[in-house]
């Protein structure tokens, strides 16, 4: 996203990607209404209709008279696009990488893996890459990292960062079969047990909340006992999961984290390479995006004419980080709830009293579908790279 609209600016771009392609499975599949503004604005909704989305405009929750809850309501936001459109992130990726290819100022490469950051005394001028044709290097006025949580670019710019205590792990795997999602979001439940469904093409990509360190320990007891508690609390996918083994469960380490200073001189970091998101409430790859819009109107200038200070570059930071820290409270107010289903075996449900206030003063939804589904600053692309 940063390099489709730096380029589109004028700005000359390589983007360094160490795959040979964006098809991976088990990643983030929520394109919320911020992201969907700006696909907008860069004139690319389009294209993104043609993906195939299901929409999820609403969450639910049952109170403790069984009755269903709203307490997230996208649907009843002022905004063009009011809900969460559930999108694999590699359509999502090839659209953006196809659009940046049309700028006659733009270069992706694909397999090639930036390994070091390049060095004149204080500065980072580059990276020192590898690929199938062996080493290079890459000049640059700016690099920008976006290499995920477990950031090698951060760490060679000694960028300091603070993890904070996470009680839950995620067990990915896929289903066999269909799953209808319906505009309003309810998870399924069992005892100690949590999962989210996102519908894929032909099958399910599924996720089971674990506690810390019950990989092990919920392996050892053998793939039949899993097969067994999904067939229970997710009995429309029974048949999906009968050739799944212990291999299949692939397990994501859930890690939320921030940098307490993003920048360097000639380098800046983005996205979960300076606060790594937990997946509760899916607003990682919609956050990222955010960093990115922001970046690209703050630097394009500075970047285009060759004069970029370091008060430009931690400007980027400046205006990011209450949006950053605002969503990491609000999933770790999310885990603590779900740590206590996990241990404790108590059902997810809301008190009556809660219920009846939710249902007698609606806007109190809107609230959390504000912060989670448009965020706490609008970052609009810089007027070169709309269309």
């Amino acid at each position: 996203m940063a390099g489709l609209l730096l380029a589109r600016c004028g700005v000359r771009v390589l983007v360094l990607e160490k795959h040979g392609d964006f098809l991976r499975d088990f990643r983030g599949d929520t394109i919320h209404p911020s992201t969907l503004q700006i696909l907008h604005e860069l004139g690319l909704m389009d294209e993104f209709q043609k993906i195939g989305f299901s929409k999820v405009a609403r969450a639910q929750l049952e109170d403790s008279q069984g009755k269903r809850v709203t307490v997230v309501d996208l649907a009843s936001l002022k905004h063009p696009y009011p809900f969460i459109a559930m999108a694999p992130q590699w359509d999502f990726l090839n659209l953006l990488a196809e659009a940046a290819a049309k700028e006659p100022s733009f270069e992706l490469r694909l397999n090639c893996e930036a390994d070091e950051l390049l060095f004149n005394q204080e500065q980072v001028i580059g990276v020192r890459y590898r690929s199938a044709a062996g080493q290079g290097e890459a000049f640059a006025r700016l690099t920008i990292a976006a290499d995920g949580r477990w950031s090698k670019m951060r760490e060679q710019a000694e960028l300091p960062v603070r993890d904070a205590k996470v009680p839950i792990d995620v067990w990915w795997f896929r289903v066999s079969g269909t799953h209808r999602v319906a505009e309003s979001l309810l998870p399924a439940f069992g005892p100690k047990r949590v999962y989210a469904l996102i519908p894929r093409r032909g099958y399910v990509q599924a996720a089971r909340l674990l506690l810390k360190g019950q990989d092990g320990i919920l392996r050892q007891r053998g793939i039949e006992k899993f097969r067994a508690e999904f067939r229970e609390d997710v009995p429309a996918l029974a048949q999906g999961i009968e050739k799944l083994e212990l291999e299949d469960l692939k397990l994501l380490e859930v890690r939320v984290n921030l940098a307490s200073r993003w920048w360097r001189r000639g380098f800046l970091g983005i996205g979960d390479a300076v606060h790594a998101m937990s997946p509760a409430g899916g607003v990682g790859v919609n956050l990222a995006v955010q960093d990115a819009v922001c970046a690209a109107r703050l630097l394009a200038t500075p970047l285009a004419t060759g004069h970029i200070t370091d008060r430009d570059v931690a400007a980027v930071q400046r205006r990011r980080y209450l949006p950053t820290i605002t969503i990491q409270s609000i999933q770790r107010i999310m885990h603590r709830g779900l740590r206590r289903i996990l241990e404790q075996d108590t059902s997810l449900t809301l008190p009556a009293m809660v219920g009846t206030v939710l249902e007698r003063v609606p806007w109190l939804s809107r609230i959390p579908a504000r912060l989670l589904g448009v965020g706490l600053l609008r970052e609009r692309p810089p007027q070169a790279a709309r269309r």
